[in-house]
């Protein structure tokens, strides 16, 4: 196994600082929209039209700070929302 070399030039050495920190962020902000999404989909599966419009609501909410953030392009952002409105819809 080759073992990856430690930047030299300051700049890349900037950049990975840079990189590890904005992961970090991005990490934890999508943890925390699928947190979010996972709780609209329990509440559909427990056939709880209101719970799971409160947590729409909330998920969307959520959804599209990430979007405004970089986290997600707004297609994808489109995309999950759509499901979970149809989902929630679905049973109401």
């Amino acid at each position: 196994m080759e073992v990856p070399r430690l930047a030299n030039i300051k700049s890349a050495k900037k950049r990975i600082k840079v990189i590890n920190t904005k992961t970090q962020r991005n990490k934890a902000i999508k943890t925390k929209v699928k947190t979010y999404i996972k709780k609209v989909e329990a509440a559909v599966a427990a056939k709880d039209a209101a719970t799971a419009q409160t947590a729409l609501t909330a998920a969307i909410a959520e959804i599209n700070k990430a979007t405004s953030k970089g986290i997600f392009h707004k297609n994808t952002a489109a995309r999950k929302v759509s499901r979970l409105t149809k989902a929630v819809n679905s049973i109401a």
